[in-house]
């Protein structure tokens, strides 16, 4: 079989599409596909984001992570621009709520100088004139946040890929991978081809795709739900900024949070629970293999014993929709228990170490010829067009 392809990008996420875009931009000519195994582009995290840019605050100064979320806010909205894509500064408001939280703020602020990242600091009286409906003992106001659709984003980067020569192929699942010296032969069910170089963005699937591809990742993916909750649309005035809550550095994940969509909804959340399903999204979606995988995964218990604590709060909260509400109602106490209406679920692909730690981190798996994305850390969708960047870099310097 002669070889067809240059380059084939398995995974229709923003961060599979941005890299498809970036190797037919700066390689003109050459042969690029994209394979998706669902019927549209975006189906999984993409599709169930918060539609936050994000502006990096939170970051380590001088990380990879920060410097790529910069460059992500700014080529994003670059981006958005540039395709009459809507997008609102509807800047991130960091609420403290107690002495404990006041001090982390500081520490955020400190962050945020380090990370050259313009903040404005607020009083209690100064949330209260810019966010009648926060309360807070202090704040830290990020005004270079936004909201934006990302599966808007992700359709206009499929578009330009398209037609600047690349191929698309929907409903296309991969069954086989086998790499020889010259090319890896990709197979779809009874169509099969031959590709120069494969790159992998398969995000809930990544480990699995890098078994299926014959390398040996000691990692797991394990899917955690955020649950959401849209407002009532008469509640959806209720704040302007997106208002999050400090957080701690004791939890992995960011706290419930409001953020207006570009749609007009407002919506809160989400929290972190163990999921039992890679792709069902429904409250009550479990698939045996999915927990068979990660049950028998050492470094899953690890975790579970690590962060028993928060880990039974977050379930808590997601069963008892009272207590969700509580933790809502520490920064707006005015929420009540009929303004949280039900919304789709989204699944985050955790990558977790078999030393039970959670990997936060790029996590990469190469061979010859194949490179996978094993973990593109949050926020990916900000990030996107860097990372794709720094895939493509990493293909030139391996050749």
């Amino acid at each position: 079989m002669t070889i067809e392809y240059d380059y084939c990008i398995v995974g229709g996420g923003i961060v599979g599409v941005a890299t498809a875009l970036a190797l037919v931009t700066r390689f003109p000519g050459a042969g690029v596909v994209l394979v998706e195994k669902e019927a549209e582009l975006g189906r999984h995290q993409t599709g169930h984001n918060s539609g936050v840019i994000h502006s990096g605050i939170y970051y380590a100064p001088g990380s990879l992570k920060a410097k790529l979320c910069a460059e992500g806010e700014r080529r994003t909205k670059e981006f958005c621009r540039e395709n009459a894509i809507a997008f609102e500064e509807r800047g991130k408001l960091i609420v403290a709520t107690s002495p404990v939280e006041e001090q982390r703020l500081d520490a955020l602020a400190d962050r945020a100088k380090l990370n050259n990242i313009a903040t404005e600091a607020l009083t209690k009286d100064s949330i209260a004139e810019r966010e009648p409906n926060i309360s807070g003992t202090k704040a830290l106001f990020v005004p270079a946040a936004a909201i934006v659709d990302y599966l808007e984003v992700l359709a206009r980067m499929a578009d330009t890929f398209v037609a600047r020569g690349g191929t698309l192929l929907l409903n296309s699942a991969v069954h086989r991978l086998a790499e020889d010296t010259e090319a890896v032969r990709v197979q779809l069910g009874d169509r099969a081809f031959r590709a120069k170089k494969l790159i992998a963005c398969a995000g809930l699937q990544s480990d699995r795709l890098a078994r299926l591809a014959g390398l040996k990742p000691t990692h797991q993916i394990v899917p955690f739900r955020g649950e959401y909750y849209r407002l009532r649309p008469e509640r959806a005035g209720l704040c302007n900024a997106m208002i999050y809550p400090v957080p701690d550095p004791d939890l992995p994940f960011l706290g419930i949070h409001l953020t207006p969509m570009i749609d007009g909804r407002l919506t809160v959340g989400p929290n972190a629970v163990l999921g039992f399903s890679r792709e069902g999204y429904s409250k009550f979606s479990f698939s045996i293999p999915d927990v068979a995988t990660y049950a028998t995964f050492p470094g899953f218990w690890r975790t579970i014993a690590a962060n028993f604590k928060s880990g039974v709060t977050e379930m808590m909260d997601s069963v008892f929709k009272q207590r969700y509400l509580r933790a809502c109602q520490k920064y707006c106490p005015s929420l009540e228990i009929d303004d949280l209406q039900p919304m789709s679920a989204g699944i985050r692909a955790q990558a977790v170490a078999a030393d039970g730690s959670l990997i936060h981190d790029f996590l990469f798996l190469e061979s010859a010829r194949q490179l996978h994305v094993c973990n593109a850390p949050s926020p990916a969708a900000t990030s996107a067009m860097p990372i794709a960047d720094m895939i493509v870099d990493r293909l030139q310097a391996a050749a």
